[in-house]
């Protein structure tokens, strides 16, 4: 766990609501949706997939779902642009199944709270390698809590 600053990036998303249950449905879609859009119109991808959360409620998630990109985000259908912004973050990587990332989303809020730090009510993901590419217990998922300043 760390504290660190990271810089804006430009991404494409579709922003839905979705249960905690649907999201692994959802989710693939969306990436597909968004990865599609992004070749059609020559758009590099900058980093990996992420999902931005802008509540915890897993009934309804309010979740951004897409791609960091280099340059010329474009929009169309239910794609738009949008950004992770600039600023500190406290982060942690996650090694495991997603049904296990609670774990480390707890160690992670112990360490900001021993830390006191205060950070914001949204929070995001990264997956860094997909569970098409390595077993369950490999995946991993950066865990990234902006700093209110």
């Amino acid at each position: 766990m760390e504290i660190r600053t990271v810089d804006r990036q430009e991404t494409m998303v579709i922003r839905l609501t979705a249960s905690a249950s649907e999201l692994p449905e959802v989710m693939g879609e969306a990436f597909g949706e968004v990865a599609k859009l992004m070749a059609e119109n020559n758009v590099q991808f900058a980093g990996p997939p992420f999902a931005l959360y802008h509540n915890m409620d897993m009934n309804a998630l309010d979740v951004e779902m897409g791609f960091p990109v280099a340059a010329g985000a474009v929009a169309a259908g239910r794609v738009t642009v949008s950004e992770l912004p600039a600023g500190r973050v406290a982060s942690a990587v996650h090694t495991g199944q997603y049904s296990d990332l609670e774990k480390t989303y707890t160690a992670l809020m112990a360490f900001v709270n021993e830390e006191g730090i205060r950070v914001h009510d949204w929070m995001y993901e990264c997956y860094l390698n997909s569970p098409d590419e390595v077993p369950p217990d490999e995946l991993k998922t950066e865990i990234f809590f902006p700093v209110a300043e």
